[in-house]
């Protein structure tokens, strides 16, 4: 079998070169490029992301990557977001005073974590929620966090169903000052808080398990 063909995303924010690196560590076939169908055909797209929220999501847009992440969604095409590469998939970010909205792909709003020190910068436990395949053999593990902004609800989950076929994506948490959301697990779109590059042998398992989902 052939390794997963993996394209990270450059846009211009983000850890770019660690995540190729970590891709290429567990097995994938990477590459980084900005361009347009080199991103759409990939067999999998990795959207990094540091800095504020509005300035990442206006980069994003200036390579029509927004278009590129909901073109490959309503595929069923996988996307991986990491760190502000997963807040810009919610609805709005503030920040700084600054209200920006987001790629929409989830409700809720990214904000500044309530907690005596901010950044929360460091190693820390998540709570995982059962059937997690992103966290398979690893939930007690501890990952590599470094930020001042997270979303702190996740609205969807206190909606009920409204079919039958309907699921709720999963979700699981940390805590800073305060309970914020780690990761989601939604179909094909799959985002961690935390950075999996820096996170040592717990980072390189739980990319193997998100490539393992993919394949």
């Amino acid at each position: 079998m052939s390794a997963p063909g993996v394209v990270v995303f450059d846009y211009g924010f983000g850890n770019v070169r660690s995540a190729v690196r970590a891709l290429e560590h567990v097995g994938a076939s990477v590459s980084l490029s900005g361009d347009f169908d080199e991103a759409m055909q990939a067999q999998a797209l990795v959207i990094p992301g540091v800095g504020a929220f509005a300035a990442c999501v206006d980069a994003l847009r200036a390579k029509r990557g927004d278009w590129i992440v909901e073109r490959r969604l309503a595929g069923g095409r996988p996307v991986f977001g990491i760190c502000v590469g997963m807040q810009i998939m919610f609805e709005r970010g503030i920040e700084h005073g600054q209200d920006a909205l987001g790629l929409g792909q989830w409700e809720g709003t990214v904000d500044r974590l309530e907690a005596q020190v901010v950044p929360h910068m460091g190693w820390d436990t998540v709570t995982v929620p059962a059937g997690s395949a992103l966290f398979d053999g690893i939930a007690d593990e501890r990952f590599y966090f470094v930020h001042s902004y997270a979303a702190r609800t996740f609205p969807l989950l206190d909606a009920p169903p409204t079919s039958g076929a309907f699921t709720h994506p999963l979700v699981t948490w940390s805590d800073h000052g305060g309970p914020f959301v780690a990761a989601v697990e939604n179909g094909p779109l799959m985002a961690t808080q935390f950075h999996p590059e820096k996170s040592g042998d717990a980072g390189a398992h739980l990319l193997r398990n998100w490539l393992r989902s993919i394949s």
